[in-house]
């Protein structure tokens, strides 16, 4: 599975574009880290939502996908921010919640981090991850 969900990370142009990095798998989890860089930032030099709702997405999709064993969407998500993500990087923690036969349920932490290390939790979402198998017209 890991390399499964390491060949489907690196297909996503949009993740390269932003500098995403898959950290970590596994059998029902995934992290996802992005640098703060300025090209990332809004007006007030936080870590624009949009950033940090990539994270949260990506991450549901990634736990959700591998709790599910194979190729997953997301259905929909929630998310609340918390506090500004300040620092320089983004850390996406999810696992799966619960799972059935075609649908997980995922929360996923999203830190940010100074330079010295300490995480701060600036946002948590939840969302409901469907598998691709056995629909037309997608692969499984």
């Amino acid at each position: 599975m890991t390399e499964f969900a390491r060949t489907i990370f690196d297909s996503q142009s949009f993740s390269t574009f932003v500098g995403a990095r898959l950290e970590h798998v596994g059998p029902d989890s995934a992290e996802i880290s992005v640098d703060i860089r300025s090209e990332l930032q809004q007006q007030h030099g936080f870590a624009h939502g949009g950033v940090i709702s990539y994270l949260a997405d990506n991450s549901l999709t990634f736990a959700g996908g591998l709790a599910l064993g194979g190729d997953a969407l997301t259905a929909e998500f929630k998310i609340n921010y918390l506090r500004p993500g300040r620092g320089t990087k983004l850390l996406a923690r999810a696992h799966t919640v619960s799972t059935g036969s075609r649908q997980a349920v995922c929360q996923s932490l999203i830190y940010s981090i100074d330079d010295t290390g300490i995480e701060t939790l600036c946002a948590v979402a939840q969302g409901t991850i469907v598998t691709t198998a056995g629909r037309r017209g997608e692969s499984a």
